[in-house]
């Protein structure tokens, strides 16, 4: 009976909840024929239709809201939801998904306010407003009063103003996304605890630094799952308490990327959650030290991403616990040694170990039990040796290995690897062929890159690369022809074979089925022919032909190719003229490259003087090209280059008072080698970057403006520019860095402010008429490496100020009026000194020992000085003029514009543009003066002559053997040639002219087989020249005045040369050679030595004076050996 009921109690409950479910309905339909239009009710429909009025909605996405008849129902509008049984308004997204637009695009839609009437919708369970742009508004309060709410992603609205914790309000929220808004700091994050349901939270892009507590917060949600705070430059963890840790075990996704974690407490902290934790990524932070093995505990991690930290050490023990890793990225740390052992990552698919310094080679056994893995990235490490098997990899379809030391062939088991769409293996060193087999199984490829290797031989046909998008193989040694399959690829949008030794001519055929084709080059091979028609690569955007053999000219349908942005087709020979034809179309091109044509007839531009171009050029390169005589008017159009190259264009124009206005952004300029007019006059430009401006080897007259100090290089050489150089004073020049003002008109003293150039690496004022002493503040060039002053009028001493320079390579200071004693200093303070010129001056006093402190010398030009005393013996330890080849001289340096003007600090980070500035060395050679620039490496020398030098040469001095060019002409050197003197088999040029040497030539001179200028001329020097084939070969003046010299090719004969000569023509009288041919042969000859010998005495002075000199010496000799004899005999008579 009591079951029985129960059983009714039940019954009549379930039958009363009936008839109120009946009767809800009635009152809910008869709610809505009262107050609802369709389902909408209609004070939530107003509310709608106010929030629409806070938008901006200038694409009309919202045409779907309205009061018209037929939007009256609000539930059908786009990005609405209603309930389906009473009508009121459950969800509102209007995110980029729902709209179509991108998540980065916010101008789709844009708020002006949120309308406080959305508190209408009390009933909301779902608010999106994402990628909506506010600009900065304040967070509405009111959304903390929509108590239903439990999906908020308010992420991307760019809202500013005070952190919102009104939404700790919103008790029932399970989905809370804030991230990526403008909010000021965070004070705490008291609030969070209170929404107890909380699943997904994400506050990305918040500025948390001062909540020291943000985990213990995060502790207290314990339904939480996924937790994404992603730069909001977190501290690490402090835990003030121990109560909440542990309290939570729900978390399975972790995103604490782009922070500023650097403590082990993190992974503390994270070890409450070895069990559910499935994805980590604490990318881009600052964790140093090892891996630490509690993330070895995480017993389901699948994704870990520790990318770009400093976590350093070699193969971490806990890897091999990682039983359920499928992503696994260690890239951008500074991980060392060999590879660690994956070998138990059985379920790994993707795995980035790249930009490390792991060593080694790549072991089979590291990788080979990987049977599932997809990704593959060891790029940007110091691995080496050959590639390994890969055959177990088969799931695998990327692999980058490239930016390594790898090298040997690529293996035949990497090309089996079918489903790879990505292969990378750039710049290493592999080698071999590449055969047209290797490609038969990879249908799918999509990437391949092998650039920058040693790869050799002919390019294979491609055929089977159907799926082929981007193709490297520029820097390699590969020859021959471009087969025709590589054209046939339609899906191409990259090649890039630059920098091979390819041949060939380009085809029309070539590029019928490059239609996808975005980016070619085929810069520096040997190309030829003349370029076909190019209409068929209508979605080319790069196409780089630079430094080829193509000749002919451009032709106009280029101007078809709408997409173009950039054109190289510098260094070939083409030729003919560029007209606006070809330029129509191309209104998005950005880079214009036609410079250094070799052909006879280079290119021309024809364009009109009011030609206004489609384009705006960021990077102007036309040098060689024919351009003038005018400068081009349509320059005028273009305001945004930033690289200017019309250097050598036969431009004979005043430069335009236009020009300067369009250079505020310029960062290189190159105007060298035409022959502009005109001056600089009222330049008021301001750069905003610190350009490097060319424009030497012109007729630019006047003073420069302190403007150009602005200038990080500035080469302004070779004009008429005159007066002072004083706008070196400008405290605006601290970021110049390479300053050429050499053979120009300036005057006056340099100024004694070069404080304000501390930076300058180069300063060549020579060949002006600059005057006085060299500043003092000279020494504050602490970065200097070329000083040139020569040929000026500076007077006094080298200022000792000039020894704080410690990183000068080249001194030269050569043709001025400077004197006193060369300084000790030079060799014991600027140790790297390669080149020295001080000749042409008025110097006095000894060489110095101490430039025997100067081991990396190269060149030694003291000439033409007074330098009195002996020649060191030291010089033995000039350690590089004591090496063959070797040359230490670094002749390049590279020319920098610099970043944007602070006017505060150095130019530390210079963008690295063309062409780097070249040393050259005025020196005197084989007596001639010689300019050596790219060949100045080559050049090692010591010249010493026109002083007033005396003693021996020493000894020691043949230890150079690197010595190319040795003078020491014109001083009172005595004593011999030292024997040693044939060590020196590199000397190109001797010069021992007009000293005071004597004794004999040494026969080891004989011996230095590449010697080309040699004078010994004017010296004491005597005896029988050494017979050997270069010192016969020179003219006989390089031994005049040596009246003791005899011997080839002087014409002086030597006594023993007659003796060698009488007894050679001495012959056996045979009475067989007594016939009449014999006696005609004796007429001919006795008239020919008759005339040969008498004729030239009676002809040649100095022979006729030398022979009765020679006659009268021996009549004497005679006389005097008879009367000796007469003597003898009368006094053995008289006995």
């Amino acid at each position: 009976m009591q079951g029985h009921g129960m059983c009714l109690k039940l019954f009549l409950a379930i039958a009363l909840l009936l008839l109120q479910c009946v009767q809800g309905g009635e009152v809910s339909r008869n709610h809505r024929d009262a107050n609802v239009t369709g389902r909408c009710i209609e004070k939530e429909r107003q509310a709608l239709l106010a929030f629409k009025r806070g938008l901006v909605d200038e694409s009309n996405f919202l045409s779907s809201w309205g009061s018209e008849a037929q939007k009256q129902d609000c539930c059908r509008w786009i990005g609405v939801s209603c309930s389906n049984q009473t009508g009121h308004v459950l969800q509102l997204d209007l995110s980029y998904k729902v709209v179509g637009a991108h998540s980065w695009d916010n101008s789709l839609l844009e708020g002006k306010m949120i309308s406080p009437e959305l508190i209408e919708l009390q009933h909301l369970h779902h608010l999106d407003l994402r990628g909506i742009s506010f600009n900065g508004r304040q967070f509405p309060d009111f959304i903390g009063s929509l108590s239903n709410l439990r999906y908020l992603d308010m992420s991307n609205t760019l809202f500013g103003g005070k952190f919102p914790s009104q939404v700790g309000n919103l008790t029932n929220l399970q989905h809370l996304d804030l991230s990526l808004n403008d909010f000021t700091n965070a004070e705490n994050l008291d609030w969070l605890p209170l929404l107890s349901s909380l699943r997904y939270l994400d506050l990305s892009g918040t500025n948390l630094n001062n909540v020291f507590n943000w985990a213990e917060v995060i502790n207290k949600l314990p339904e939480l799952t996924n937790l994404t705070l992603v730069g909001c430059d977190l501290p690490s963890p402090i835990f003030f308490t121990i109560s909440y840790i542990n309290s939570s075990k729900s978390l399975a996704s972790v995103d604490l990327s782009s922070n500023q974690l650097s403590t082990s407490s993190i992974f503390l902290w994270l070890s409450n959650y070895n069990t559910s934790l499935v994805d980590l990524d604490l990318s881009n932070n600052l964790l140093a030290g090892s891996i630490p093995d509690v993330l070895g505990n995480m017993s389901s991690l699948a994704h870990l991403n520790l990318l770009d930290n400093q976590l350093e050490g070699g193969d971490p023990h806990s890897f091999s616990r990682f039983c359920s890793l499928q992503s696994l990225d260690l890239s951008g740390n500074d991980l060392a040694g060999s590879l660690p052992d994956l070998t138990n990552l059985s379920s790994l698919a993707a795995l980035y170990l790249n930009d490390n310094k792991f060593s080694g080679v790549i072991s089979g056994t590291h990788i080979s039990k990987l049977s599932k893995l997809q990704f593959l990235d060891l790029s940007w490490n110091d691995l080496a040796g050959s590639l390994p098997d890969l055959t177990n990899l088969s799931s695998l379809a990327a692999l980058y290995l490239n930016d390594n030391k790898l090298s040997g062939g690529i293996p035949d088991s990497i090309w089996r690897l079918s489903k790879l769409t990505t292969i990378d293996f750039g710049s290493n060193s592999l080698e071999g062929a590449i055969s047209e087999t290797h490609f038969s199984k990879l249908s799918k490829l999509q990437f391949l890159d092998l650039s920058s290797n040693d790869l050799a031989g002919s390019l294979p046909d491609l055929t089977n690369l159907s799926s082929l998008a981007a193709l490297y193989l520029n820097d390699n040694k590969l020859s021959g022809g471009i087969p025709d399959s590589i054209w046939r690829l339609s899906k191409l949008t990259t090649i890039d074979f630059g920098s091979n030794s390819l041949e060939g001519v380009i085809s029309e055929t070539h590029f019928s089925k490059l239609s996808k084709l975005q980016f070619l080059d085929l810069s520096s091979n040997d190309l030829a022919g003349s370029l076909p028609d190019l209409t068929n690569l209508s979605s080319l955007e790069v196409f780089n032909l630079n430094d080829n053999k193509l000749s002919g000219g451009i032709p106009e349908s280029i101007w078809r190719l709408s997409k173009l942005t950039t054109i190289d087709f510098g260094s070939n020979s083409l030729e003919g003229v560029i007209s606006e034809t070809h330029f129509s179309k191309l209104s998005k091109l950005q880079v214009l490259d036609l410079s250094f044509q070799n052909s006879s007839n280079s290119l021309g531009l024809d364009i009109h003087a009011d030609w206004i171009p489609p384009f705006q050029l960021d990077r102007i390169i036309l040098a060689s090209c024919k351009m003038g005589p005018y400068f081009p008017k349509w320059l005028q159009t273009q305001k945004n280059f930033s690289y200017l190259d019309i250097s050598d264009a036969g431009i004979s124009d005043i430069l335009p008072s236009w020009f300067w206005s369009l250079c505020r952004n310029v960062e290189y300029m190159n105007l060298t080698g035409n022959q502009i007019r005109g001056s600089f006059a009222d330049l008021t430009l301001e750069f905003s970057h610190s350009p490097a401006l060319c424009l030497s080897s012109n007729k630019l007259e006047g003073p420069i403006p302190s403007v150009l100090s602005t200038a990080s290089y500035l080469d302004l050489s070779h004009n008429k520019l005159s007066e002072s150089i004083s706008f070196l004073c400008s405290s605006a020049a601290i970021s110049l860095s390479f300053l050429d003002l050499s053979s120009n008109n300036f005057s006056g003293q340099v100024p004694d402010c070069l404080t304000h150039v501390e930076y300058l690496v180069m300063l060549d004022l020579s060949f002006n008429a600059l005057s006085g002493k060299i500043p003092t503040t000279i020494g504050s060039l602490f970065h200097i490496e070329t000083l040139k002053l020569r040929s000026n009028r500076f007077v006094g001493q080298l200022p000792s100020s000039l020894k704080n320079c410690r990183s000068l390579i080249l001194v030269d200071v050569g043709d001025n009026k400077l004197s006193g004693p060369i300084p000790k200093w030079l060799g014991v303070s600027l140790k790297n000194l390669v080149v020295l010129l001080l000749s042409s001056n008025h110097f006095n006093g000894s060489l110095p020992t101490q430039i025997c402190h100067l081991t990396d010398i190269q060149i030694l030009d003291f000439s033409m000085n007074n330098i009195s005393g002996s020649i060191p013996k030291c010089l033995n330890n000039l350690a590089t003029l004591a090496q063959k080849g070797n040359p230490s001289l670094d002749i390049e340096h590279p020319v920098s514009s610099g970043g944007p003007i602070t006017g505060a600090s150095p130019p530390a980070a210079y963008a690295s543009v063309e062409s780097p500035y070249v040393d050259n060395a005025t020196i005197m050679w084989k007596g001639r003066k010689q300019t050596y620039k790219r060949t100045l490496r080559l050049v090692k020398t010591i010249d010493l002559s026109s002083n007033r030098l005396t003693g021996e040469i020493p000894s020691e001095i043949t230890h150079l053997v690197g010595l190319v060019s040795l003078n020491l002409s014109r001083n009172q050197l005595t004593s011999q040639i030292t024997p040693e003197i044939g060590n020196l088999q590199s000397l190109d040029a001797l010069d021992l002219s007009r000293n005071q040497i004597e004794g004999r030539i040494p026969t080891s001179l004989a011996r230095i087989d590449r010697l080309g200028f040699l004078d010994l001329s004017f010296n004491n020097l005597s005896g029988e020249i050494p017979i050997g084939t270069q010192l016969q070969s020179f003219d006989p003046s390089v031994y005049a005045g040596n009246p003791q010299l005899c011997g080839a090719p002087l014409k002086k004969m030597c006594a023993a040369q007659h003796v060698q000569t009488d007894l050679r023509n001495q012959e056996d009288d045979k009475d067989d050679l007594i016939t009449l041919g014999f006696y005609i042969s004796m007429g001919v000859g006795f008239a020919a030595g008759f005339w040969g010998v008498c004729g030239t005495l009676i002809f040649k002075r100095s022979w006729r004076y030398a022979y009765f000199k020679f006659l009268n010496g021996l009549n004497d000799w005679l006389y005097v050996r008879v009367a000796l004899i007469k003597r003898q005999v009368k006094d053995m008579l008289n006995r």
